[in-house]
């Protein structure tokens, strides 16, 4: 999904809105890659702020399915892109690039809308991700969910340290 900005940054002070469905499908990230299960139009408003600058707007919110960092039960995620981009669209790749602005998502005059989302979206990804505020995880041992029941497993923490006395006392001690 590409916006041609030609029409803004020619005239002073011209304002476009829009609105437009993203095109994603998925998500990739390092932890994986999430199915997006909703979105909504994006508004978009393109404002020319003089000298071929042009200041890119943008909100909405995207929702994705993703796995739960306790349980890793599928969890909807709504994740809200709200953003301000000033862009100067007289700087070549080479500027940009020594700038260390890394705006790969525009070339010329044509923006690629979907590439700036995409990145919004990293940029606002949750920090945890639970199913529920007080969600107990999955055993350690045996992989069960606690939130559906309790398992047979033992739950008490030993200290690792401790682990030669607790040897020890269970008869297991290697003759050396």
């Amino acid at each position: 999904m590409f916006i041609n900005l030609s029409g803004v940054s020619n005239t002073e002070g011209k304002v476009v809105e829009m609105a437009m469905e993203p095109e994603l499908t998925e998500v990739k990230n390092r932890m994986g890659t999430f199915s997006v299960v909703e979105k909504k139009p994006v508004r978009w408003k393109l404002s020319n702020t003089g000298c071929d600058h042009v200041c890119v707007e943008a909100e909405g919110f995207i929702c994705l399915m993703v796995p739960c960092d306790r349980c890793l039960d599928d969890v909807t995620v709504k994740i809200p892109v709200h953003f301000t981009q000033e862009l100067n669209l007289a700087q070549s790749a080479e500027d940009r690039q020594e700038a260390l602005d890394e705006a790969d998502y525009l070339e010329g005059y044509q923006l690629d809308a979907e590439k700036l989302l995409y990145h919004e979206i990293l940029m606002n990804w949750p920090a945890k991700i639970l199913c529920k505020p007080d969600c107990k995880g999955i055993c350690r041992k045996c992989g069960q969910n606690l939130n559906e029941g309790m398992c047979d497993c033992d739950q008490q923490e030993y200290d690792p340290r401790m682990a030669a006395i607790k040897d020890i006392f269970n008869g297991t001690v290697k003759e050396v």
